[in-house]
């Protein structure tokens, strides 16, 4: 039976969406990065451990647990797709993970300075967004399970700065 798609039907408009600052993290990862090869032929897969860290905001703050890691896959395209776990310890004792997901490209110049870690790369001339899930547990933080977070990154060569905005 076919479905009728009646033409004066319209939906609501949901008002645009806007963003929060919600914090801004420091990740200290090992600088021996591990190559794991080219994975089924769509691209190299590389491994950086989380070292630590700390990050901050109007409604938190503490400190990036040791153990975590980035698993990035670098496409033959170029592009680079961020895939890192790791665990945050509030200033009064809740652990939170974040799951971030996303992508990293740049001119071949720009990457150059990105990957030697011996320079800082304009951050505007480079793209490196996350989307974020974090896994919180139930109280004062369980607001972070329940809304979409997008991250935009800044890398130095001894930390990655994240800062994270809250779609509202």
């Amino acid at each position: 039976m076919p479905i009728d798609l009646t033409p004066d039907i319209q939906p609501t408009r949901v008002s645009e969406p806007g963003f929060e600052f919600v914090m801004q993290t420091r990740v200290l990862v090992n600088p021996k990065l591990r190559v794991l090869g080219n994975v089924g032929g769509s691209g190299d897969r590389k491994m950086l451990e989380i070292l630590g860290g700390d990050f901050e905001g109007p409604k938190l703050r503490g400190k990036i647990l040791p153990g975590g890691g980035d698993w990035p896959l670098l496409r033959p395209d170029g592009v680079g797709i961020v895939d890192a776990r790791y665990t945050f310890e509030t200033d009064d004792g809740v652990y939170i993970n974040i799951i971030n997901t996303g992508y990293r490209h740049a001119p071949p110049e720009t990457l150059a300075v990105l990957d030697a870690k011996r320079a800082v790369a304009d951050p505007n001339g480079y793209y490196l967004r996350t989307y974020t899930r974090f896994e919180a547990p139930l109280g004062k933080y369980e607001w972070l399970s329940k809304h979409v977070f997008v991250g935009i990154g800044e890398r130095h060569p001894e930390v990655l700065f994240l800062r994270y905005f809250m779609l509202l």
